[in-house]
């Protein structure tokens, strides 16, 4: 080994350990930021923000079905009592009575200060008496029972008020004292965690503690038949986490044993083969660091395209070992180096665009594969000839290569059958131009129809909520924050009070602000004169007002309380809801108010612009977190054919620039063009759903298609391929096929995307370009 040789080897090796140190230190991820802008704006911040830490994204929403109703209820009661002890759960509710007790103490004890009723108006004469006659009404209905024990300190009934807003929105049915689904065929519970949705370990541990303890409430109650059904984001989450790691193993692995056994039956050497992995372990590795060192976190979906980087990275290593028997190692960089170095550019400039995407998932993918790749190319060049010796080459490469020319020779014949083909795809594609793209983000989602029907099915028997529509205010501090909610709050109000939406939340309602509270207690007249109004207001009245001495003790205590803080609502439930809705940020406070439809309303929808016009002036903005989703996926489409072109367009300048031809640069790109028209064709005629990663594979194949397309350029020119030059080729563009193809087996649609595209692209692109470049006669 040459002195130069060494010092490419060392610097190898020091290049490599440091990668490994960096690898153990990087941080790898399966959360929903692979899907989430980078740069998003207000509107799109606050789904970031829910998808990531609101309270739906905690929710996990339980269904125990099989056995007796009495045996569902009684394994309800024992899992939530085993939930409710643990300090990782936040919230454990299946509808049982004493879980609302604690609200309803502390809602009792300072409803004079959250009641939105309570203002001078309610406690005049008039007031009274209306406040009085509407609570004794109260008590001749089904719902009296409940509040007839608080009548004497509250008959102006704050408490139902208070009470009516910890059970607005559609309530899940009772069977039994806990919740059931409609069918009454499963028991019901709905489960907050402490921690975010985006932390998944913290998901998945709740997710494993539920199932340990309704295993142990089963045996509890003697219901062994018991089964569990568990749904929501952080479940997704998890599951979602679990398939990426399964498949980034298998779909790894497969693509190795397959790439292997080919190149073991061409090497028929193993030391070759192990040299072969020299280059791919290189690419891999830095590719891996470089990600996590720029992104910080790199996503589980990206190591997953790892497994096509494989296919790719291995080329460079097959022509030279193929290549380079005959010639020795300084002819082969003479001869070919330079063609292979082009194709290596035009890959870059193909995995480069995407570089410049505010889809993080898509930015990822294309530092991760250009970083593969060129680190492939280069350890190649300079490292593996010095590593691989003189001599240790392929030794019957001519022989094996041989085998292919006829087909080649050949290949002339499918002109014309596959000008047929691609007219025909262009033509399928005109006229389905109007449908050729999925219209949602969701088909990017893991998420299969079953899990999504299920999601649907719990959530709509426990009303759980969705939080769709919602207004969202801003401002520095919580006491602002506040007060901007409350504002927003009464323009909202009046679209509840003329039927157009169903209701909304607001931590206001169970945190007032400072100024709300002041005003309430300043609603509160002196005892002494609360007293008179009183006798006066129920004279006649099916009550006295010497019954109500309590109200008037509580009154007297409302007027010298101190108001209510944050910290007064730990430990009564309410701090969940608050903490929820009510968020500081680095800028300052966000207050989520969730909206819910009106409950005739079709398709479970509201009305946007009557919303939009109440909240005019509110310092409220409306979100229609769909409505975001769609923009983005728009968003994401639109870039994504703006990027597809741009990467075309450097490849088609590089390529420009190296041939010096037109004629030379039509004969390399139009095969690739042909081969991405019947591969996109096809794969829409079949039923895909064709999504932005599509788009993404249709630039790919052009880039790992050129690195074909230009070896038989060469024919053009009038050189004739010898055979080792042809098996390279046809091992190469063979890998390539496997590396992606295997991906067209993942259930994971981004992966799926790009294999089903890019694999079959790759193949038809070696084939449209040998069609192209051979002669016209079999054998000239």
């Amino acid at each position: 080994m040459t002195r130069g040789a060494l010092r490419a080897l060392l610097v190898w090796l020091a290049a490599m350990a440091l990668g490994l140190v960096l690898l153990f230190n990087t941080r790898f991820s399966a959360d929903v930021s692979f899907f989430l802008p980078s740069r998003p704006t207000a509107e799109q911040q606050v789904m970031v923000d829910q998808l990531r830490e609101g309270a739906v994204s905690r929710l996990l929403m339980i269904a125990i079905a099989g056995g007796d109703a009495g045996q569902r209820a009684d394994a309800s009661r024992a899992l939530r009592a085993a939930l409710a002890s643990d300090d990782s759960l936040a919230s454990v509710q299946n509808g049982e009575a004493g879980a609302l007790e604690t609200a309803r103490d502390f809602l009792l004890a300072h409803r004079y200060l959250l009641s939105g009723a309570v203002t001078p108006e309610r406690f005049s004469v008039e007031g009274l008496r209306s406040a009085v006659n509407n609570s004794v009404d109260l008590l001749s209905s089904s719902a009296g029972l409940l509040f007839k024990p608080y009548l004497a300190r509250d008959p102006t009934g704050e408490l139902v008020e208070l009470l009516s807003g910890l059970n607005a929105g559609v309530q899940p049915n009772e069977l039994d004292g806990v919740w059931a689904s409609r069918d009454g065929e499963r028991a019901l519970l709905l489960v907050q965690t402490r921690a975010l949705g985006s932390d998944t370990d913290a998901q998945a541990a709740a997710i494993a503690l539920v199932r340990e303890r309704f295993a142990q409430a089963t045996q509890q109650v003697g219901a062994q038949g018991l089964t569990l059904e568990l749904s929501g984001p952080g479940m997704f989450a998890v599951q979602a986490r679990a398939t990426i790691q399964e498949e980034v193993m298998r779909l790894s692995l497969l693509s190795a044993v397959g790439i292997a056994l080919l190149l073991g039956f061409v090497y028929r050497r193993a030391r070759l083969l192990l040299l072969t992995l020299v280059p791919v372990l290189s690419g891999t590795l830095a590719a891996i660091v470089v990600v996590g060192l720029v992104h910080g976190t790199v996503f589980g979906i990206t190591v997953g395209f790892g497994a096509a980087l494989i296919g790719e990275a291995v080329d460079y290593a097959i022509y030279y070992f193929v290549q380079s028997g005959r010639l020795g190692v300084s002819s082969w960089r003479e001869r070919y180096w330079p063609t292979v170095r082009l194709g290596v550019l035009t890959s870059l400039f193909g995995f480069g665009a995407l570089l410049f995407s505010g889809f993080p998932g898509l930015a990822q993918l294309g530092l991760y594969a250009l970083t593969g790749v060129f680190i492939a190319a280069l350890v190649t060049r300079y490292l593996l000839p010095a590593l691989a010796g003189p001599g240790v080459h392929l030794a019957d490469g001519a022989r094996q290569g041989r085998v292919l020319r006829p087909l080649v020779a050949r290949a002339g014949l499918l002109r014309w059958p596959l000008v047929a083909l691609v007219l025909v795809a262009a033509v399928y594609l005109f006229q389905q131009r109007h449908d050729l793209l999925y219209p949602n983000l969701s088909a990017l989602s893991t998420v299969s129809q079953a899990e999504g029907e299920r999601d649907a099915r719990l959530r709509a028997d426990l009303g759980a909520p969705d939080a769709r529509y919602m207004a969202v205010v801003t401002a520095p501090g919580r006491e602002a924050a506040l007060q901007a909610a409350e504002r927003a709050g009464a323009a909202l109000r009046r679209l509840v009070d003329e039927g157009l939406i169903g209701g909304f939340d607001s931590p206001a309602r169970f945190l007032p602000s400072e100024a709300a509270q002041n005003a309430r207690r300043a609603s509160l007249p002196p005892p002494d004169e609360l007293a008179v109004r009183l006798r006066e207001a129920l004279v006649d009245a099916p009550i006295s007002a010497e019954r109500l001495q309590p109200f008037l003790d509580d009154v007297r205590a409302a007027r010298a309380s101190a108001n209510l803080t944050r910290a007064d609502l730990d430990g009564t439930g309410l701090d969940l809801v608050v903490d929820a809705l009510l968020q500081q940020r680095p800028a300052g406070w966000s207050v989520l108010l969730p909206l819910r439809p009106a409950p005739d309303a079709v398709g479970a929808d509201i009305p946007v612009d009557a919303v939009r016009a109440a909240l005019a002036g509110s310092g409220a903005i409306f979100i229609d977190l769909k409505g975001e989703f769609d923009a983005l996926y728009g968003e994401y489409i639109q870039e994504a054919i703006q990027l597809s072109a741009a990467g075309f367009v450097a490849i088609v300048v590089a390529l420009a620039v190296a041939l010096r031809s037109a004629r030379r640069l039509v004969g390399v790109v139009l095969p690739l063009l042909m081969a991405v028209l019947v591969v996109v064709a096809g794969l829409h005629a079949s039923g895909e759903r064709l999504h932005l990663l599509h788009l993404v594979g249709m630039l790919l194949t052009v880039a790992v298609g050129s690195n074909y397309a230009l070896f038989f350029d060469r024919v053009g020119r009038g050189e004739t391929l010898d055979d080792e030059t042809l098996l390279s080729i046809g091992v190469a563009s063979t890998t390539t096929a496997i590396g992606f193809g295997v991906l067209a087996w993942s259930s994971v649609p981004v992966l799926h995307a790009i294999g089903v595209t890019v694999g079959p692209g790759a193949l038809l692109a070696l084939l449209l370009s040998a069609a192209f470049a051979a002669p016209r006669k079999a054998g000239a």
